[in-house]
């Protein structure tokens, strides 16, 4: 299926079932927003990577115009749906400020992978706890997807493009657990240095080597 949709290029990486607040101030995305919130219809984000628009990106849906200021600047809850991938850019409607994209929306498989859910949790758990952070994920484990963990384990913006471009659920959990066994293996090795310089200077009681 193809479709016609008004595009927000932005320099983030959103996924589906992300919610994301956003603070519109520039005319052509105030009208966009307008007309998409009075028409009910979605808008896509499309990530901006080293000043190029990508090919890939996430449809939104408008949930709540939180205020609106009097200068027409508003705050917005988004709530995003599903990927799409980008045919060609109309770089402006007819009598509109913004741009669309004609886009269609590839296969993305979400299904659940209950064993390597738990396997990423457990590495994740594990880096939060080192880097003393307190994320809860809310949902129950058995309805957690890669997408919930995206934003938490320190993916660049360029891997979390890549990430957004996987569309099966078990090679996104894949591409997750590797980057955090490899974050896991650095932050270990600085907390590991970090207690040998706090250690010097200090009285060691260390055994000796038998020969």
């Amino acid at each position: 299926m193809t479709n016609l949709i008004p595009i927000f290029p932005l320099q983030i990486v959103v996924y589906p079932n992300e919610n994301l607040n956003l603070h519109i101030f520039e005319p052509r995305y105030k009208q966009l927003i307008y007309d998409c919130y009075a028409a009910n219809k979605p808008f896509g984000i499309v990530p901006v990577l080293q000043n190029n628009i990508t090919e890939v990106g996430t449809l939104l849906t408008i949930t709540e115009i939180v205020q609106v200021y009097e200068d027409g600047k508003m705050d917005i809850k988004t709530q995003g749906i599903e990927v799409f991938k980008i045919l060609e850019i109309i770089n402006q409607l007819p009598e509109k400020l913004y741009s669309a994209a004609i886009v269609t929306y590839p296969n993305n498989n979400t299904n659940n992978n209950l064993h390597q859910i738990k396997q990423l949790v457990t590495a994740v758990s594990a880096l939060h706890k080192i880097l003393e952070i307190n994320k809860d994920f809310k949902n129950p484990i058995h309805e957690l997807l890669s997408y919930d963990f995206a934003h938490h384990v320190g993916l660049s913006i360029n891997e979390e493009y890549e990430l957004l471009q996987l569309l099966f659920e078990e090679q996104r959990i894949e591409f997750l657990k590797k980057h955090v066994q490899k974050v896991l293996s650095v932050v270990t090795g600085l907390e590991s240095l970090k207690e040998r310089i706090h250690l010097n200077g200090h009285f060691k009681q260390l055994k000796g080597f038998n020969l």
